[in-house]
């Protein structure tokens, strides 16, 4: 009877989903607008978010207006991110914090849309590590998990306290320049013969 309960009460957990994008980046202007494959980073990562069909709701953070009209035709909320949470050195734990103060939840992920070449099953690995250790962050690090108890008590934010689980699900270039989005174009699309 005991195995029923909890059986049950996992399968109850409110689990969100997130992608936080600010409109500056210093390495490369309106990054998360650029498009890849013909779609915005940032709503790629929304959409996927969306297919994968794990999350009880998917939430944008932004700074930005023009971001988030981007994204709003979407099945998604979005959420203002204050500017004292859109400045450059702010890590991303107290903004996932925001994120749990409006949208409470048992299990937050955030999905990183500079890697937009990510499998589903990542999400998954993702959360399912973080049931049992409270944090997980995929290597390479598109995805991060805490539970809400976790983010609560969470120390300092520049420390990151999630177990790790490496990944061959993950395209692992990190987007932050034009020659890094070029290239993860070239590693997932069919050459063209002009510029061989």
């Amino acid at each position: 009877m005991l195995f029923l309960i909890n059986f049950v009460s996992l399968n109850l957990l409110k689990i969100i989903g997130s992608v936080i994008a600010r409109l500056g980046s210093k390495r490369l202007a309106f990054k998360n607008l650029l498009p890849y494959k013909g779609v915005p980073l940032v709503l790629g990562a929304v959409r996927k978010l969306i297919d994968s069909k794990r999350f009880d709701e998917v939430i944008l953070s932004t700074d930005s207006e023009l971001i988030a009209r981007t994204c709003m035709s979407e099945k998604i909320r979005i959420l203002k991110r204050p500017a004292e949470l859109s400045g450059d050195e702010v890590p991303s734990i107290p903004v996932f914090k925001h994120i749990l103060s409006h949208f409470p939840s048992d299990i937050h992920l955030n999905y990183n849309c500079n890697f937009p070449e990510c499998s589903l099953e990542v999400f998954d690995a993702a959360i399912d590590l973080c049931k049992k250790t409270g944090e997980s962050l995929s290597v390479p690090f598109a995805v991060w998990a805490q539970t809400k108890e976790c983010l609560g008590s969470y120390g300092d934010p520049f420390k990151i306290t999630a177990s790790r689980f490496k990944t061959e699900d993950v395209h692992p270039l990190d987007i932050h320049t034009l020659d890094d989005l070029l290239e993860t174009h070239q590693v997932h699309q069919v050459d063209f013969d002009d510029w061989k």
